[in-house]
């Protein structure tokens, strides 16, 4: 749901806040095992436009690959910014309430409501820039943040690659581990059920580039 206000004008109106409501409350029940449902509504004022994320909306805090998040954590200062960026590529663009530029726009802008600091989140600005190029409707006008994603891109990656790099390598040899772990797990398991003896769960390992 959207809420479009009109902003009020005259000699005497007041200067509009932008920010989240206070106090602004991220209640979330798990409803996988990255995913939660929001069970109170969330509501952000742009510029000129009001946002509720409402009760039953879906996230996932911050979309981040594994190789990142000792960079960028799915949930910190900026959650309440992450909700509401899902939200938006969610339901306000495909209802062409707003472009994918505009609702990373809205997303920087809210990150610096929540005092994120200012490379961490002109960084996390970036990486929703290369997200939108998956989305056909984000390809659209993409260029236009060019000048600010590349210089962006070359502070971060000295930063950032090393260490994803490792961690990049690291995920499938530790899954190639749990792999070697799980397979005499799961033989002794079938062989006690087949003597009819009760056999504790065997999970098996799964690899995941994103949490």
């Amino acid at each position: 749901m959207t809420v479009q206000r009109q902003r009020p004008t005259g000699a005497h109106s007041n200067p509009r806040v932008i920010g989240f409501d206070s106090p602004a409350w991220v209640d979330v029940r798990a409803v996988g095992d990255a995913d939660w449902e929001i069970l109170r509504d969330l509501t952000y004022r742009a510029q000129r436009q009001d946002f509720v994320v409402p009760r039953q909306e879906k996230t996932d805090f911050a979309s981040v690959p594994r190789a990142f998040v000792w960079f960028i954590p799915r949930y910190g200062r900026y959650t309440k910014a992450a909700v509401l960026h899902d939200y938006l590529w969610r339901v306000s663009v495909p209802n062409q309430v707003l472009s994918r530029r505009d609702a990373d726009g809205i997303f920087v802008q809210a990150m610096r409501q929540l005092d994120v600091p200012f490379l961490r989140r002109w960084i996390m600005w970036t990486a929703v820039r290369y997200g939108a190029l998956t989305k056909p409707d984000g390809r659209a006008g993409w260029w236009k943040d060019a000048w600010r994603v590349l210089p962006l891109t070359i502070v971060a990656l000295p930063i950032v690659a090393p260490a994803a790099l490792v961690i990049a390598v690291t995920l499938p040899v530790f899954f190639l581990m749990e792999q070697i772990v799980f397979v005499p797990l799961l033989l002794a398991r079938k062989m006690r059920e087949r003597k009819g003896l009760t056999a504790k769960r065997v999970n098996e390992p799964q690899l995941k580039w994103r949490l």
